[in-house]
């Protein structure tokens, strides 16, 4: 199986197999073997022995890994599930607070915010009519107002932009 490894921020590409491992193009020998009782592993590539502890640490394939007293941050993913993940983080709107959006169908009352006003999480930003009540839309969180879709008066269905938000820096 091919796996991207990024060791300490550098990628290199491992295949293994039944009997070894190809690292960048180069093929050894290797072989794993636990030390029953303790969590070291016995990992024999090229004839060279060393001694392993693997911790998994945050994301699926991360691990931090102590080998023969140095300490590595690992990730490691099979080439499908990298290309996923590669593929999912590029089609990720732009980060920053979630717009306000209209929970269901409803008239906007009032807009409390103009572009450019600074809003604090839970501050309230629209009021709409639903169901013959009033409800107060809040900001998601702590933020500066981008765009003003929301219109008084003006009717709106269920999912749609209210208010928009840009990130702090």
């Amino acid at each position: 199986m091919k796996y991207l490894v990024d060791v300490n921020g550098e990628r290199v590409e491992v295949t293994l197999d039944a009997d070894g491992v190809t690292v960048d193009g180069t093929r050894e020998l290797a072989h794993l073997a636990d030390v029953e009782g303790t969590p070291v592993r016995l990992v024999t590539i090229g004839g060279v022995q060393h001694r392993v502890i693997a911790r998994r640490s945050g994301a699926r394939g991360s691990y931090a890994l102590w080998m023969d007293g140095w300490r590595f941050d690992v990730e490691a993913l099979d080439e499908r599930t990298r290309a996923i993940r590669e593929l999912s983080e590029s089609k990720q709107g732009p980060a920053g607070p979630a717009p306000v959006v209209a929970p269901m169908p409803g008239l906007i009352v009032r807009v409390n915010v103009a572009v450019g006003d600074r809003v604090e999480a839970g501050q309230g930003v629209v009021v709409m009519e639903a169901m013959k009540m009033e409800n107060e839309l809040r900001a998601p969180a702590a933020g500066t107002v981008r765009v003003v879709i929301a219109v008084a008066g003006v009717a709106v269905e269920k999912g749609t932009r209210l208010v928009e938000f840009e990130l702090e820096g």
